[in-house]
């Protein structure tokens, strides 16, 4: 129907006024999350998992035991990390004496059931073992290194000597060889021609070789890479399709020249494996800090680990581009672990309100940054600790044997994220947040990360409406992730939350 021009004008006018309104309100939102769906910035390599640590609550009857081992079946996670250590001398070093005069001292008494019902929690998926301790009379020693009768009893002055007893390595390399025969061909025979049955036949598809070496025994890249070479040709004589993984170090940023030696094949025997690479971090606040403090300390601390991972990728892709990377210890250990280690009978205060979910916080962004850098395996440490065996880094409710809030980051992770995914190019202007986009198989998925110990809001894309969201938050304690759905464009976080939302 025909209108007079002087409506059709001022209609006009009044609809472009509205128009610049509603655009001066659209770009007047300073927290609004932009999304470039069509602008991949990363196919992502990466595989949530955790490691499990050998300690007396692990063991059939202990309090922690059945929780643990059944939020681990749960998980079903690959690449699990699986580490016998030190401390526990009898439940983690098969022959605790030199063999003598016809006899050996190998006993998997205390050894074998733990190691049994991680690989039945596990089953059907990849694990990395780790039986990170040598023989402490493989080594030369002042004096023998005398430990306690008692399997749970701790010990932390186990690992003494730098200078192996056997100079070729051979010892050594048999040991590790018969410890894989051991649990993938049914048994082996040991140093005087007697065999030993085991009745085990697992598929063990990776193997670490030692743990954080410039501590324990101290060794130098060159010994290092010796002692890899030696002992993974060992066992490839027991299994020639077992992979292998390198270095474990502790405090990667300040040995630079091991990953330069180690990823060199130059240095290496001919047909040497390098298969993948592995370095640990955890944050460490001052004893003066509080949780306020803590927020801001871990995540500079992690940029500060981040900045040592891109520098540590430009060497192996320099030099040994096929080697993966497994980061298969990260966490956060409390000054007060140190006190009760150091100090004994000292009773650690508890971790504060909140600090399970901060520390879950961290992990998803480590895992979200180093996905943008094509990490293959990130590792959370670890699935168990408790009072007087670094607390801090549990992912175990240690006073109710419930998985704890970094556990449950964990499985939000595993359960929306994995290899095959691909980043897209996320704008995020709000610094207290951490907001990234994926392309998954199950469709379009936003991570983010509340930064502080405050809640916070933010504006995400007009598509993001009717999103699912999967949260853990304060308000889910130790509970599975909770599930909502965004109505509107405006995300409210908790404090440390981290969210997933799958696109409808």
């Amino acid at each position: 129907m025909y209108r007079p021009l002087k409506w059709f004008l001022s209609g006009f006018v009044a609809a472009l006024v509205c128009s610049c309104a509603v655009g001066a309100q659209e770009t007047a939102k300073p927290d609004e999350v932009k999304v470039d769906w069509a602008k991949v910035i990363q196919a992502s390599q990466s595989t949530p998992t955790l490691q499990v640590v050998v300690n007396p609550q692990l063991l059939r009857g202990a309090k922690l035991h059945d929780g643990s081992f059944a939020a681990l079946h749960m998980l079903g996670a690959d690449y699990v990390r699986y580490v016998p250590w030190l401390p526990y001398p009898r439940q983690a070093v098969a022959e605790l004496s030199a063999p003598a005069n016809g006899k050996t001292s190998w006993d998997f008494t205390h050894i074998d059931p733990t190691f049994e019902d991680f690989m039945k929690a596990t089953d059907g998926h990849s694990v990395i073992i780790n039986f990170s301790t040598i023989p402490a009379w493989m080594y030369k020693t002042d004096k023998p290194v005398t430990f306690p009768d008692d399997p749970n009893q701790v010990f932390w002055h186990y690992t003494q000597g730098t200078e192996l007893r056997d100079p070729s390595m051979k010892e050594v390399s048999d040991y590790f060889a018969r410890l894989l025969s051991w649990y993938t061909k049914g048994g082996f025979t040991d140093e005087y021609g007697k065999r030993w049955e085991s009745g085990h036949h697992y598929k063990i598809a990776y193997w670490e070789v030692l743990n954080e070496i410039e501590f324990e025994h101290h060794w130098t890249p060159q010994e290092y890479t010796k002692f890899y070479d030696s002992v993974t040709a060992a066992m490839r004589k027991v299994d020639p399709n077992i992979k292998f993984v390198g270095l474990a170090l502790a405090a990667p940023s300040k040995h630079p020249e091991m990953f330069e030696y180690f990823l060199n094949p130059a240095n290496h025997r001919k047909g040497a494996p390098l298969d993948f690479i592995s370095y640990h971090f955890y944050a460490s606040p001052s004893p003066d800090q509080t949780l306020d403090d803590w927020q801001y300390t871990f995540f500079d601390q992690a940029e500060g680990f981040l900045n040592t991972v891109r520098y540590v990728e430009q060497i192996r892709k320099r030099l040994s581009p096929s080697t993966k990377t497994d980061l298969d210890e990260l966490g956060v250990i409390l000054p007060e672990d140190g006190k009760e280690i150091n100090h004994p009978g000292y009773v650690a205060k508890p971790e504060p309100q909140n600090y399970w979910n901060l520390d879950g916080a961290m992990y998803a962004y480590i895992y979200e940054e180093t996905a943008k850098m094509g990490i293959d395996v990130l590792g959370e440490s670890q699935l168990v600790g408790y009072p007087s065996q670094y607390p801090s880094v549990s992912m175990m409710n240690y006073n109710t044997a419930e998985p704890n809030p970094r556990f449950w980051v964990l499985k939000l992770l595993k359960d929306h994220f994995g290899p095959g995914d691909k980043l897209v190019e996320t704008t995020n202007p709000n610094g207290s947040l951490s907001v990234q986009a994926f392309e998954t198989s199950h469709g379009k998925s936003l991570l983010v990360i509340n930064k502080r110990n405050h809640a916070e809001q933010i504006t995400l894309p007009a598509d993001a409406d009717g999103a699912s969201v999967s949260l853990v938050a304060p308000s889910t304690g130790d509970h599975a992730p909770a599930q909502e759905t965004l109505h509107g464009r405006t995300l409210s976080l908790q404090p440390f939350e981290v969210a997933v939302l799958q696109y409808k």
